[in-house]
């Protein structure tokens, strides 16, 4: 006897447990109605939670969706914490919750029309499905149910409404860049013209010199004094002369810089020392 009543107790709290996670979410008399301008044309369905509705209901631009259902906690009218009428486009699984009203005995109404469906909605071509979502805290499962289609129906005489698809970050193709063709040298006729032009600037030049009184004399002392100088000076404008001359004609910018600034350099060493031992002469008054 001892032992039924300690045991007893036990049981029932076993059996409260299991009843409390046994608890679960769900709905009765379950309608939709389609309210229509015309009394005449609106329509009603019943429904419930293990019978949904076999075939769409029709919303039309001008109707209104009413649901009506009495939410109920393992059999008892209740109000959950949650209670949305989600509508998804199938395609995209796009969805859009409409919260319920909800009384504390449970009753549940909520109404629709179309300018309260997101333009990814109004613009479906296939029904959208439609599901009865309950929830609370504590234990009792929730509930997500369909419970019919509903098909969006658009005015003929009213364009559609316009829709862009946005821009979604993702993998894309692959991209195989085309790097242009390397730049081509001109005609040779026209580089030939100008070659020509270059070596008949030459002699003028020489003439000029002769004319403004240049004076050739002073050639051998000039070296004499710093022949290295006036050699590597004049030999360095010639070298830049010949870089030109390679990346004009076969040398890219990247192996005509360096070389570029070597020739530079030693330009500019050697025409100090050159371009100074020529001053000294001037301030002595050589001509």
């Amino acid at each position: 006897m001892r032992i039924t009543q300690s045991i007893a107790p036990a049981l029932l709290l076993l059996a409260t447990g299991a009843a409390q996670a046994a608890s679960a979410w769900g709905f009765d008399d379950g309608s939709v109605q389609i309210a229509a301008k015309k009394a005449a044309e609106s329509v009603k369905e019943k429904f419930n939670q293990k019978s949904p509705l076999s075939k769409p209901v029709a919303l039309g631009s001008t109707d209104t969706l009413k649901l009506m259902l009495t939410a109920k906690d393992n059999g008892k009218g209740k109000r959950p914490h949650q209670a949305f009428l989600v509508l998804q486009e199938q395609e995209s699984g796009l969805e859009a919750p409409f919260p319920l009203t909800v009384k504390e005995s449970g009753k549940a109404v909520v109404q629709i029309s179309h300018k309260d469906l997101p333009v990814q909605l109004r613009v479906a071509t296939k029904p959208l499905k439609a599901s009865v979502v309950l929830a609370s805290f504590g234990s009792a499962q929730g509930l997500d149910t369909p419970v019919f289609e509903v098909k969006i129906e658009q005015d003929a005489n009213v364009p559609p409404p316009a829709y862009e698809k946005p821009l979604r970050y993702g993998k894309q193709p692959e991209i195989h860049h085309i790097f242009r063709p390397d730049p081509k040298s001109p005609p040779k006729i026209i580089s030939l013209v100008f070659g020509l032009a270059v070596i008949a600037a030459l002699p003028a030049l020489l003439i000029s010199w002769v004319s403004l009184g240049g004076n050739l004399n002073h050639l051998s002392k000039a070296i004499g004094v710093a022949p290295l100088s006036h050699a590597t000076f004049f030999g360095s404008i010639v070298a830049m002369e010949f870089v030109f001359f390679m990346y004009y004609t076969s040398w890219n910018l990247f192996q005509a810089l360096p070389v570029m600034g070597l020739v530079g350099a030693v330009t500019v060493l050697s025409g100090t020392k050159a371009l100074g031992e020529v001053q000294s002469r001037r301030l002595a008054g050589e001509r």
